[in-house]
């Protein structure tokens, strides 16, 4: 839940989107929450683990971990953090889902779309932000390896010991109209932090999100996790992410990067010509959770990119 409320001019303006997945896209969302409607989340829902693998097994639905995650975050009032969170434990017939997760099938049981359900909630938590699924139809990640092998399912595209030829999604899916418009309306589109291969990734999976990026005006961050993650991404420098993610999408959307590093001022490769991503650094750890930012550091942080990439194109 976010914890403080800034106004700094730079925000003014700006409308921002930001894509990713769990606990890493909910942080980022608090700390931009007093942008209200201009702050938008767009959420991987091709997850097949836990509670929202056993719905999605039972009722061929979205993954709606992420979304609940998400909103979570955003709720004002700690109890309804809680209550979204809250799992029921041993012989109740519901062992492990999260209450979050059903509430979600429900309302999209009772809405003519996702969406529309996922609006109802947040009118209900008075989440001002914009939460969007990638897709409203299901679909799974596929990951190619070498020797012609492939990897079905996000749980076990985590567990893989070394990078993907290729990450496609199965089945191919469209992208939620709402989610193309803001990806369209944004000044700045924020990747990350989070899981690279399992929640950055599959909402640019999605060919029209892809696209968009590509062909927008607005500049693209991305934040890196503050530990390695345990996939062979994690294992990577930033230098071979980016290279990666080029060779997966065909360009690179990546303008700047927010890492813990300070290894160097700048990531570059070359590709078809040669590619230099500034990275900026100063995001701290949460004293109480290090695995995730500290809103205020984490804010200061994007303030600087936005300054640095704003300077970049006077």
């Amino acid at each position: 839940m976010v914890t403080h409320q800034v106004k700094h001019p730079i925000f003014r303006e700006l409308r921002i989107t930001a894509i990713g997945g769990g606990h890493g896209l909910g942080r980022l969302l608090a700390t931009l929450t007093f942008m209200k409607k201009r702050l938008v989340g767009i959420v991987a829902t091709s997850d097949n683990g836990g509670s929202t693998g056993r719905l999605r097994a039972d009722q061929h639905c979205i993954a709606w971990g992420d979304i609940r995650n998400c909103m979570s975050q955003l709720a004002s009032q700690p109890l309804a953090a809680e209550v979204l969170n809250f799992r029921f434990e041993k012989q109740t017939g519901l062992e492990g889902h999260s209450l979050g997760n059903l509430l979600l099938y429900c309302l999209d049981e009772l809405s003519a779309r996702p969406v529309d359900g996922i609006e109802l909630l947040s009118r209900l938590l008075k989440v001002a932000s914009r939460i969007l699924p990638m897709s409203e139809t299901p679909t799974d990640l596929v990951a190619e390896l070498e020797n012609d092998l492939t990897c079905f399912g996000e749980f076990r595209v985590d567990k893989l010991t070394s990078m993907p030829k290729r990450l496609t999604l199965f089945p191919e899916v469209e992208a939620t109209p709402e989610a193309l418009l803001h990806l369209t309306q944004s000044d700045y589109i924020i990747l990350g932090p989070g899981s690279f291969l399992t929640s950055v990734l599959p909402p640019l999976l999605i060919e029209e999100i892809a696209q968009t990026i590509e062909n927008s005006s607005a500049r693209v961050i991305f934040i890196d996790n503050l530990v390695a993650e345990p996939s062979p991404a994690g294992q990577l420098p930033l230098t071979e992410r980016m290279q990666w993610l080029h060779g997966q999408l065909g360009f690179q959307p990546v303008d700047a990067i927010i890492s813990v590093t300070n290894e160097t001022p700048e990531v570059s490769y070359q590709a078809e010509q040669a590619i230099v991503i500034p990275v900026i650094t100063g995001a701290k750890p949460d004293s109480e959770v290090p695995h995730r930012h500290d809103e205020k550091t984490l804010l200061d942080a994007i303030i600087r990119t936005i300054d640095t990439l704003e300077k970049q194109s006077l």
